[in-house]
């Protein structure tokens, strides 16, 4: 119970911060133009978002251009005397901004994981040293922030637990591939011990979670997630019972 209540605080604060960065995140998003300044000795400008398209201008070392539009791995720029072509995003890579640093390309997974708000997953893993299952349920309301919704089963040799739990998640570089996370989050929790124990009982009482965790996005729809929580079934005013568990699983996004 001790090391809920003083992870507890620490966990609202890297939330706070979490969702400080999600707000700075989306306030700070890249405009809709931005201008680059070419390196390479030119650049192929075509038609089309695609290498089947024809090359229609060729845009010299040292000018400057607009990226008005990106499609998966192409984007749309507009040279200084107004000529519009579509660029691959290996061409642009050695490309300069405005600030004289080179232009970074998020990848396109993640642009695309980042405007999905719903999740499922599904997770394998262990409640003590008993096998639990649990199944997820989240919106992403903000870049960094999320709520989940959650509901977990374990099977243990002389009792079964079910149990469910509303969280807020944090995860300050959801525009990364690989992306840590953290989580706070109430609920209730369940334990049915077997018939054949004599004088047990159910218990049904409230329960509280705190968890961290690490993403990494396979493509557009899929991630890997592995989680590691600590759960705190409060069985009477004065007494609470502390569980740990480790879970290892996969969601999509739709």
């Amino acid at each position: 119970m001790a090391l809920l209540h003083g992870a507890v605080p620490w966990l609202l604060a890297v939330l706070v911060v979490f969702g400080a960065t999600g707000m700075n995140v989306a306030r700070a998003a890249e405009p809709a133009v931005e201008r680059v300044k070419i390196t390479d000795p030119y650049i192929e400008l075509r038609t089309g978002p695609g290498r089947g398209y024809p090359i229609h201008f060729v845009a010299a070392r040292e000018e400057w251009i607009e990226i008005t539009l990106r499609h998966t791995d192409w984007f749309k720029v507009r040279t200084e005397g107004g000529k519009e072509g579509w660029v691959q995003r290996e061409q642009l890579a050695t490309t300069l901004t405005e600030a004289g640093g080179l232009k970074s390309f998020r990848d396109v997974v993640l642009d695309d994981y980042l405007h999905r708000k719903l999740e499922m997953g599904a997770a394998w893993g262990a409640f003590k040293s008993e096998p639990m299952l649990k199944l997820w349920a989240g919106w992403r309301f903000a870049e960094a922030l999320a709520v989940e919704a959650t509901i977990g089963q374990v099977q243990g040799v002389y009792s079964g637990t079910d149990f469910w739990h509303l969280n807020l998640i944090g995860e300050p570089w959801s525009d990364q591939r690989f992306s840590p996370f953290a989580g706070i989050g109430f609920g209730k929790f369940r334990n049915v011990p077997n018939a054949s124990l004599v004088g047990a009982l159910d218990t049904n009482v409230n329960l509280a979670n705190a968890m961290v965790g690490v993403r990494y996005h396979l493509t557009d729809r899929f991630v890997l997630r592995a989680d590691y929580s600590i759960y705190t079934a409060f069985v009477a005013d004065s007494r609470s019972t502390e569980y740990r568990a480790f879970t290892a699983g996969v969601s999509f996004f739709f």
